[in-house]
């Protein structure tokens, strides 16, 4: 092999001072689990099943079934939805009323509301068809069942000289009507925060066939009848 011009040998390549060789960057393993959620950090919202949507599937439905001689679980009246509903008299002619009337109640349902709005003209309430009268949000499923328990569990027993929910409010077709006077009692309103006390209508829409069925059902998932 012929010497490189001058005679001078060919260089080995300089290796790095100390004789430490570049590390390879390090591949993650396949199959390896994603890294879990830093401590303190919250989990996803709707992470974890509402504990009254578990009870009812587990307990109600049997129970039931037990209880009204149900043939199947199909058969057994479930809770289809839950509409509240906050009237704000006021609303068309103060504007701040009707958005401290939706913080109220989307902080309760934990859903944004609409703006309900008059169907039509009534000349003694000085009152235009299209007018804006109030907020209501409809409720379904894991929101619904969330609701519904925070209403029976801790809502309720704050109201002063509570001694239970009245049984008339059903409507003949198993759905259940039930009047708040005011929005304090839930504790996700602050007193500091709302302009006005204000009363609520939640309506609970349910499969059954009948008040006594829907009562029944209503019963076992926890609501506070009074004797």
């Amino acid at each position: 092999m012929a010497k490189a011009a001058g005679g001078a040998a060919p260089q080995k390549a300089q290796q790095p001072k100390g004789g430490a060789k570049p590390q390879a960057k390090t591949q993650p393993k396949k199959g390896a689990e994603a890294p879990a959620t830093p401590a303190g950090r919250p989990k996803p919202t709707g992470s974890v099943p509402p504990r009254l949507r578990d009870r009812y599937r587990s307990q109600v439905v049997q129970a039931l079934i037990k209880e009204r001689g149900y043939t199947n679980v199909f058969a057994v009246p479930r809770v289809d939805k839950i509409v509240i509903n906050m009237g704000v008299g006021e609303g068309r002619e103060n504007a701040k009323a009707l958005d401290f009337a939706t913080a109220d109640l989307q902080a309760i349902s934990g859903q944004k509301p609409v703006v309900t709005r008059a169907k039509k003209s009534i000349a003694n309430f000085k009152l235009r068809e299209g007018s804006p009268i109030g907020a209501k949000v409809t409720l379904r499923g894991a929101r619904m069942y969330e609701f519904l328990d925070r209403l029976m569990n801790v809502a309720l027993p704050r109201v002063r000289d509570f001694r239970g929910v009245p049984g008339r409010g059903f409507d003949g077709r198993g759905n259940y009507a039930l009047g708040l006077r005011e929005q304090l009692i839930f504790p996700e309103i602050v007193y500091d925060k709302i302009d006005k006390v204000r009363g609520m209508d939640v309506n609970i829409v349910t499969t059954a066939r009948s008040d006594e069925e829907a009562k029944a059902l209503l019963t076992h998932l926890g609501m506070p009848f009074r004797e």
